[in-house]
C-alpha cells in the first residue's frame, strides 16, 4: 500500500471514528437538559414551600411594608 492511500485510510477511519462519537453523544444533551429542568422545578418547589410558610411571608411583608413607608 502506498503512503498516499494510507493516509486516505487513516484519514477516512478517523472521520468515520468521529461520526460515531457524535451519534454516542447525540442523547446525552438531552438528557442532561431534563436533569436540569428536574432540579430547577425541585429547587421552585422548595423555594414555594419556605416563601409561603407564615414566618417568612410575615418577614417580607414587613421588609415591603417599610421599603413603601421611607420618606424621599
Amino acid at each position: 500500500m502506498s503512503k498516499a492511500v494510507r493516509a486516505g485510510v487513516s484519514f477516512l477511519a478517523s472521520r468515520v471514528r468521529r461520526a460515531r462519537a457524535v451519534r454516542r453523544d447525540a442523547g446525552m444533551v438531552t438528557s442532561e437538559y431534563a436533569m436540569g429542568v428536574i432540579a430547577a422545578v425541585a429547587f421552585a418547589a422548595a423555594l414555594y414551600k419556605v416563601l409561603s410558610s407564615g414566618q417568612v411571608s410575615a418577614e417580607l411583608q414587613g421588609i415591603v411594608g417599610r421599603a413603601l413607608d421611607v420618606r424621599m
